[in-house]
């Protein structure tokens, strides 16, 4: 079992809370969309890290993950689409009804991601208006842990270094991402591929602690903790929309 770490729920509360902030005051908190990053990493670090730990112990089961991932995803999904619906049955014209509707089968199969790039930008007009817009993010998550159980279970089948193997598709998924930021922005927003990357640095980063609490010394584990935090927060005033992102810019 994986212990509790109350210190990456509250990683998840700063990110959560960057997305809410953007949101509400978007003049306020110009990047706060940049929470969506930082809540990458830290999936890809506790997914990860429980499935190279159930393959090295020879307990990992594809169908127990995916029957964990429905029951975690599922209930809180399916309570947002139907509120939503209600309300566009009530609120929205017809048109925007049937807009609605496309939105949810994208959203019921982790699809939003797809839909958006191939309609709108997340920062364009149309897009602010899109009740369901949140949804994006989880597609890229899932679509990720579609392969991404198999791929680790290969690894560890044919003997291949997991770290060596992670590090190799974080730097393919990184460079598309850098390719893509420079000519077809909406496309490394939104699709998987120029995304996995950010999922895959946490995974890379629960493998190598793997064996340890921490690599940093206890003396300066104060100041990396403040390092990491001051980046964070300031990536979420620094980075604004004249900024191609992700790009280099999610680095921070």
């Amino acid at each position: 079992m994986t212990r509790y770490r109350a210190d990456i729920d509250g990683l998840r509360a700063i990110a959560v809370g960057l997305v809410l902030l953007y949101h509400a005051f978007p003049q306020a908190v110009p990047s706060g969309f940049i929470g969506v990053d930082v809540f990458f990493v830290i999936s890809g670090y506790l997914i990860s890290g429980i499935i190279a730990r159930d393959l090295a112990a020879g307990r990992f089961s594809i169908l127990d993950f995916y029957i964990r991932r429905i029951r975690r995803i599922f209930p809180a999904l399916l309570l947002v689409m139907a509120c939503t619906l209600a309300y566009g049955w009530l609120a929205l014209l017809p048109a925007e009804l049937a807009a609605l509707g496309r939105d949810l089968l994208a959203g019921a199969g982790f699809l939003s991601n797809i839909a958006l790039w191939l309609e709108t930008g997340y920062f364009d007009r149309l897009a602010v208006l899109k009740p369901l817009l949140h949804l994006w993010s989880l597609g890229v998550e899932e679509q990720f842990y579609l392969a991404w159980p198999f791929l680790l279970a290969l690894a560890f089948r044919a003997r291949w270094r997991p770290g060596l193997f992670m590090a190799l598709l974080l730097a393919l998924s990184f460079a598309l991402n850098l390719i893509l930021t420079a000519s077809h922005p909406a496309a490394a927003f939104f699709l998987p591929l120029p995304r996995f990357w950010e999922l895959l640095a946490g995974a890379l980063l629960a493998w190598v602690t793997r064996d340890a609490a921490s690599p940093i010394p206890p003396r300066w584990r104060g100041a990396a903790s403040a390092a990491g935090l001051a980046l964070i927060l300031g990536g979420a005033w620094l980075i604004g929309h004249g900024t191609p992102f992700p790009g280099w810019a999610a680095l921070l």
